[in-house]
């Protein structure tokens, strides 16, 4: 091990020129596993991957190559982005290309590794296969990133994902990982760090999208006797999982982008203020840190720098609002997490009380090749104000979800209609939303819009931190309102009194909008109605006079929603219906005395006691009492329950 470090160590440390000797190529080779002599068998283990079953197919594996394949090597990979896929499988035969399978369990294991090391492959599973020069094709088997899903990204940040062990620091060295830390140590200074990440035009990927490097020339040049780097790795909004997909799959360029981060601050204090409960990620990443300062990468005068850095996690406390950079920072100084005014800005009086840069995961993710390749080079790609990529956790009723990277100035549509590739068991397309919980609606005729940060502010959208959640006709946007309205009332740290009270409000008008009323007096429909212009002037006097980024945003989503779905809002006041039946409050069942035999399942499941009837004759719902559950409906055999 000791030999192998050293080995690993000379090699980043070969930094003037690109070109390495050929013995030393092979070497690194063997280690990336590009060329093997004996099978190599990798399986996908992040969470979502656990989720579907992972570690069951990995004991099957394990069992297998003992018996039959001793000599197959397993690895234990990160995710690669489709959802759908997982456990995905690839197997890599000595000399050929790799083979990779989806939705491997471990009742599948067996079949499909005699296959393949028979020359007898099932392709009910098969994805695709993966290689290069030198290897031999597998006849008839398309390449895997020709599949859309692939072919429309451009995988900068995720290319190591999927690829390589992320618990192996020799592997991340040998794909050329820590190169650029060591090289911004050794030949430039905090300032020439700083003017390459500004020329590269990065801008902080979240929020308004900041220029980064801007950021940290302010905390450079604050006067101060010590700085603070901070990545957040919060990432609590509905929808959005990226920062943890990216954490399990490659921790190492995350600890190399905030150690370069940091040292372009003149910090010696780096702090990853992780999401609690997402202990195998968190896991991975402190594996990751212990190696890289066993490895001379962290520590005291690293490779003879002269500088200095430390790099610690830290768990939040579980609110919401604690992503919040200002209430971030009275968590980490153990106060309790509220916002706080601004400016002063963290830049100049951050974590007690010292310039503090804090940038979340997929911003510092982007510094490494940066670095590596150059500010001309990140500009060649993305758009003139927006370079680079974005990536996005695709969720709700698209045929394919998971985390994808597509370049800046791609349109919406290409994302929903090539890389989701359309809408799930045949429906309508209804509407994408973006931004987490306090981001916006698109409709059909916003899909040409494309992912700039410029053209995305000109139309009141906001990136966020990538959720993009994909609405079929099934889904209700009035009670998707009121979900994220509810969750933004439970996370409000109460200290001021628009957020406060503002999010409970519209709450309380948005259930009143989703349910009947209990008089079905005129009067009543008007003060529904009344209710919901309410809301519109709450909404404003919240953007305005709300503390923080919360309160501020909270309303966005029901702007969005009565800007481009009002119809729906009338629905659900005026005619009592919901189209998509979702509201419980607003679903009337009656039962179909020609279909109903007098089974008594109904009755007996309905939870309220709602439906009466005589055995083998026709039952009857009692609508007083009905709470609009559906369970008679779920229940019935005959489809004699009727939603009206």
């Amino acid at each position: 091990m000791e030999d192998i470090r050293k080995f690993l160590t000379s090699r980043v440390l070969m930094l003037e020129s690109d070109t390495l000797p050929s013995e030393t190529e092979k070497v690194l080779a063997q280690i990336r596993r590009e060329k093997t002599d004996r099978p190599v068998i990798f399986l996908s283990t992040g969470t979502s991957s656990i989720i579907a079953g992972s570690e069951k197919t990995y004991s099957a594996l394990e069992a297998y190559v003992k018996d039959n394949e001793p000599d197959a090597e397993i690895i234990k990979v990160g995710c690669s982005g489709p959802a759908n896929f997982e456990p995905l499988l690839a197997i890599q035969l000595p000399g050929k290309n790799k083979l990779f399978f989806r939705n491997i369990t471990e009742e599948k294991v067996e079949p499909l590794l005699n296959g393949v090391f028979h020359n007898d492959i099932i392709h009910d599973d098969l994805v695709g296969q993966q290689g290069g020069t030198g290897f031999e094709l597998w006849p008839g088997i398309p390449f895997i990133f020709d599949l859309p899903f692939f072919s429309y990204q451009k995988r900068i940040i995720l290319g190591n994902c999927g690829c390589y062990n992320p618990e192996s620091i020799e592997e991340y060295i040998a794909r050329g990982g820590y190169r650029s830390f060591v090289k911004a140590i050794r030949h430039y200074t905090f300032e020439e760090v700083c003017d390459i990440v500004e020329r590269s035009g990065l801008r902080g990927r979240s929020g308004g999208g900041y220029p980064t490097g801007l950021k940290w020339k302010q905390a450079l040049n604050t006067s101060s006797s010590s700085r603070y780097l901070i990545c957040n790795a919060k990432e609590s909004d509905p929808g959005a999982f990226t920062d943890r997909v990216i954490m399990e799959s490659d921790p190492h360029r995350l600890v190399e982008g905030v150690a370069i981060a940091a040292y372009a601050i003149g910090s010696s204090r780096g702090i990853i203020f992780y999401r609690r409960g997402s202990e195998h990620g968190r896991q991975r990443l402190q594996k990751a840190i212990d190696d890289a300062r066993e490895y001379g990468l962290l520590g005291h005068n690293i490779f003879s720098s002269g500088y200095n850095l430390n790099i610690v996690i830290r768990q939040e406390p579980g609110a919401f609002v604690c992503g919040e950079e200002t209430a971030l920072i009275s968590t980490l100084e153990g106060k309790r997490g509220m916002p706080q005014l601004k400016p002063p800005y963290p830049t100049t009086y951050g974590l007690f009380g010292k310039p503090t840069v804090i940038n979340n995961v997929e911003t510092l993710m982007n510094v490494p090749v940066i670095m590596q390749h150059g500010p001309e080079w990140f500009r060649s790609s993305g758009t003139e104000g927006s370079p680079g990529t974005k990536i996005f956790a695709i969720a709700g009723r698209g045929r394919f979800s998971g985390v994808v990277e597509v370049e800046m100035g791609t349109s919406f549509r290409t994302i929903i209609e090539n890389i989701a590739d359309g809408i799930k068991d045949g429906k309508k397309f209804k509407g994408i939303q973006i931004g987490g919980s306090s981001g916006s609606f698109l409709t059909s005729e916003s899909l040409d819009l494309t992912v700039d940060y410029e053209v995305m502010k000109e139309n009141d959208l906001v990136m966020g931190a990538g959720g993009f959640v994909i609405i079929d006709e099934d889904t209700c946007i009035v009670d998707m309102v009121r979900y994220y309205m509810e969750f933004m009332r439970n996370e409000s740290c109460g200290k001021c009194i628009p957020c406060r009270e503002g999010t409970g409000r519209m709450l309380e008008i948005l259930e009143n909008v989703i349910r009947k009323p209990l008089d079905e007096e005129s009067g009543t429909t008007l003060e529904r109605f009344k209710g919901v212009m309410q809301l519109e002037t709450i909404a404003s006097v919240m953007k305005d006079t709300s503390l923080c980024g919360l309160g501020q945003t909270a309303p966005n989503p029901f702007l969005s929603a009565l800007r481009n779905f009002r119809e729906e809002f009338e629905e659900h006041i005026f005619d009592r219906k919901c189209r998509a039946n979702v509201c419980r409050g607003l679903r009337t069942f009656i039962i179909d005395v020609d279909k109903c035999t007098g089974c008594t399942v109904c009755a007996a499941k309905c939870p309220a006691s709602a439906i009466y009837g005589t055995r083998l004759q026709p039952f009857f719902i009692v609508e007083e009492k009905c709470t609009g559950c559906g369970i008679c409906y779920d229940v019935c055999k005959f489809s004699a329950i009727i939603i009206r």
